[in-house]
Formats: structure tokens, sequence, C-alpha cells
């Protein structure tokens, strides 16, 4: 499972015309779900994002997490994490988890993070999205779940 973590003052993201989510200070996650991944996975993935210490405190120090800001989450699916460019210009995207998997575990993920979380929106699982955001810092991490089960 790989999740792109970026800090935001602000973000959202359109299908067609209508904003299906929006959110304040927090944190954009683009989430993409590998063939091997499960719930398990899942929960690693989430512990380590919601415990991030990567919010500036009172003296300028990436201090502080999701919850000791009172940050928001927007949680959007994103298979072409799993592009393979190794061979050719094109990317193939046979290490993205079949769709029906990935859209249990992207489900999944909202449910945990709303547990936690009092403000957590999403996109629309396979929509043509359009995603908006305003970058803080800019600070962006990507976290992998092979390379957190190593550790």
């Amino acid at each position: 499972m790989r999740f792109v973590i970026q800090v935001v003052s602000e973000a959202s993201v359109r299908v067609g015309e209508e904003t299906v989510g929006s959110i304040g200070k927090g944190l954009l996650v683009l989430i993409g779900v590998g063939r091997e991944d499960d719930e398990a996975a899942a929960d690693m993935m989430i512990r380590k994002l919601l415990g991030l210490r990567i919010f500036e405190d009172e003296n300028g120090k990436t201090n502080l997490s999701l919850a000791d800001v009172g940050g928001e989450l927007l949680l959007v699916s994103q298979f072409t994490l799993y592009a393979d460019c190794r061979h050719g210009n094109r990317p193939g995207f046979s290490l993205a988890g079949a769709p029906d998997k990935a859209e249990q575990l992207y489900e999944y993920i909202i449910a945990q993070c709303r547990k936690t979380v009092p403000v957590v929106e999403r996109g629309i699982f396979g929509a043509d999205m359009k995603v908006s955001l305003i970058n803080n810092g800019p600070f962006t991490i990507l976290l992998d779940s092979e390379d957190l089960k190593k550790h």
C-alpha cells in the first residue's frame, strides 16, 4: 500500500462540476492499493499516517500530529501510485490491486480514519477526479507498507 501525504492549507476534489470533498488545514492523502495488500497493511499505514508529527509547533519545528492541530483528512484513491515504469515508456499497472479489492480497502481506510478524525472527506473511487490543493511547505511524504514492514 502506498500513501502520498501532503500537508495542505486546503484541498478539494471535484468530479465533473461537483465538489465531492473539501478540507481546510490538514492532510491530502493519495492512496494506492497493491495486489498483496489487506486490512492489516491498511491498519499499519493508518497508524503511521495519524501518528506522523509533520505539523509545525510554536517554535517552527515539525513536532505536531494531525490530532494536535485539529487537522482534517482528504482521502483520494489513486491506483497510478503502482505504475511500473521500468520497461518502455508506457507505465504498466499489474502491481496495483484489483479494483474490487482496492475499493474495499479504500472504504475500510475511510471508515477507520473516521473513528478518530472528526473531519474525513473523500474522493469517489474510480472516478475522473480533479484534485486541487495548496501544499503547505511544500511538505510531501511517501509511505510504502513494504518499507514499514522492514522496520
